[in-house]
């Protein structure tokens, strides 16, 4: 999505995404096949209902789409009954229809015969399909708050009164209530881990001040064989306090890194967004927010490590890169998940712990099976791209 800073008037573009390619993939050659949509718990039950409505309503196929966050382009998520080259020209569109008008697909049913509409009678695939039903999926919670859509190819003529549209209008309703209790299921069992992890700090926490107050007792003691000239008996308090004080920096290390994280129960495309806000608002770089998913399903562990990552990148830029851009990719190439970060900066990096944290960024990927490729040069700006590989579709039972 696009989420610049609208009020800034400087005048810069970006000439190119960040390129990824694998070394075990033929240089990247093998993403260039359209890649299907991770079979997910929320994408399988889709399919379910959507096969369940084209028995109904004898539609030839269906996609299901969401949102993206930038709330003008649709993407889909699930599909059954199209062909590759049908699914590929229906993966990503806009929420405005050309003959409609603006956010048409927000006021209601659309029906529309493939031959006159110029939205659809443009491309190739449609011209097999003689109408489509395009229905808004909204939230029960907010009726204002447009989920996605809904939408059934036929190969006969369709009425906006007839029985097809009536059954697809329910199905609609249906399709909206499921997205929304799979996603609320998802946020309450986010909150619950990030609970369980709070409780975890607090343990930390009560361990660790035991093990302070014991260095602080040796401290006294130290004190006192100093004072008595006991060479021996300083030597042995010393070393305790500093076994004391090794063991201390470990478990607060453990507790920041770990457990207090900031992440959002929302999920991580929220977290995300709101760090930008902050980012902006902070440091008055321009930044560019591309998100083209539209429904990203992690362990929370893999979230949290995530967003870290990209958090410590962006600071890296706000305290040493002089940019006046930078940008936010995150996308879906080649069955990895890649989070790029990317500046116009003066192009100066250093590996050195403290400066770009690259050492605790590596210590991150690597803890979710994932990588940091960097790219730096100077006067060219810097970019920090993590990826890391899509969860097997069991990890709910690994992970939970």
């Amino acid at each position: 999505m696009e989420c610049a800073d609208k009020t800034d008037n400087t005048a810069f573009f970006w000439t190119r995404d960040p390129e990824f390619a694998l070394s075990c993939m033929n240089g990247g050659a093998d993403c260039d096949a359209p890649q299907e949509p991770r079979a997910g718990e929320l994408n399988a039950l889709l399919n379910s209902y959507l096969d369940t409505a084209l028995c109904f309503t004898h539609a030839r196929a269906g996609v299901v789409r969401v949102l993206l966050p930038d709330a003008q382009t649709l993407q889909v998520i699930s599909a059954v009954g199209l062909t590759g080259e049908e699914l590929e020209a229906e993966r990503i569109v806009e929420l405005a229809c050309e003959d409609c008008g603006k956010d048409s697909f927000r006021l209601g049913l659309c029906v529309a015969d493939t031959e006159f509409c110029e939205t659809r009678h443009g491309s190739q695939p449609h011209r097999q399909f003689r109408s489509v039903i395009s229905i808004p999926l909204k939230s029960r919670k907010s009726p204002e708050t447009l989920l996605g859509v809904f939408t059934l190819f036929f190969d006969t003529p369709q009425s906006p009164s007839g029985n097809a549209a009536n059954m697809a209008v329910s199905f609609a309703e249906l399709l909206s209530g499921l997205i929304e209790h799979i996603k609320a299921g998802r946020e309450m069992k986010r909150a619950e881990l990030l609970m369980e992890r709070q409780t975890i700090a607090n343990e930390i926490h009560d361990s660790l001040a035991q093990t302070l107050n014991y260095a602080r007792m040796n401290t006294t003691l130290l004190s006192d064989a100093v004072r008595n000239s006991n060479g021996a008996m300083a030597a042995k308090y010393a070393g305790d306090i500093d076994e004391a004080l090794e063991i201390s920096q470990k478990a607060v290390r453990a507790l920041i890194t770990d457990f207090r994280s900031e992440m959002d129960p929302a999920g991580l495309l929220h977290a995300l967004q709101t760090l930008a806000e902050q980012f902006r608002r902070q440091h008055g770089i321009v930044l560019d927010c591309l998100i083209r998913i539209a429904d990203l399903d992690l362990p929370l562990e893999h979230e949290i490590q995530v967003f870290n990552i990209v958090r410590e990148a962006l600071s890296n830029i706000a305290q040493h890169s002089s940019a006046s851009h930078a940008r936010l990719i995150v996308d879906r190439l080649c069955g990895y998940y890649v989070f790029a970060v990317e500046d116009n900066g003066v192009g100066t990096f250093s590996q050195v712990e403290g400066h770009y944290g690259i050492i605790i960024m590596r210590e991150r990927a690597q803890r979710i099976g994932g990588e940091i490729r960097l790219e730096s040069a100077k006067g060219l700006g810097t970019c920090v791209q993590l990826f890391f590989p899509e969860p097997g579709t069991n990890w709910r039972t690994v992970h939970d």
